[in-house]
């Protein structure tokens, strides 16, 4: 089984894509397809979770060049696609410097980004996989880590979320231990 990563700032091509991927029936291998929309958890999956593949837009987050850089060079062994919008010169230099399994833009047919995910996917094939492919992240935890990072007291996380504040903290705390945290502000630090 392969892991795709797919990282993109709009919910709807994030939802879109893993539908597409998980039900088109255009890849020879089952697959498990996580989106995300926050940098700091994507260099996180990409170090812990090790996907086979990273399919990524990086238009709503040009203004990160920092968290940017730390995803590209924690995806240096990893089969990375760009996906763009429009593709502006300062993000082109960027992204030249990093290697590239493709860049291709977000009209392309789904039929050729099939073929680049499957020769992208075929590339990795050799390499180690793990035999059981889980989210690093439970959805809930993802959730509650975004509105984390937004900046939600965990009162509102637990009113946005529905659930009691306890839990709130019992989920952070989980967070912070996968993803190795040292303290309940490490997600705001900046990182090297």
């Amino acid at each position: 089984m392969f892991k795709i990563l797919l990282i993109d700032r709009c919910h709807y091509t994030r939802m879109g894509l893993e539908m597409w991927i998980n039900h088109s029936g255009l890849f020879p291998s089952p697959v498990l397809v996580t989106g995300l929309n926050n940098l700091f958890l994507a260099r996180e999956h990409i170090l812990q979770w090790k996907p086979a593949l990273v399919i990524a837009d990086f238009q709503g987050f040009a203004s990160d060049i920092q968290q940017l850089s730390s995803v590209m060079n924690a995806s240096e062994t990893v089969p990375f696609i760009l996906l763009h919008t429009d593709e502006t010169p300062e993000m082109s230099a960027f992204t030249g410097t990093f290697p590239l399994c493709a860049s291709l833009p977000k009209t392309t047919p789904l039929e050729a980004l099939a073929k680049v995910i499957n020769e992208a996917l075929a590339a990795h094939e050799g390499s180690e996989s793990g035999p059981v492919a889980t989210p690093l992240l439970t959805r809930q935890e993802e959730k509650v880590l975004t509105l984390w990072m937004d900046g939600a007291s965990n009162q509102k996380i637990a009113s946005k979320l529905s659930i009691h504040g306890k839990t709130v903290y019992t989920y952070k705390r989980n967070i912070r231990m996968k993803l190795h945290m040292d303290t309940r502000y490490s997600p705001f630090l900046s990182l090297p």
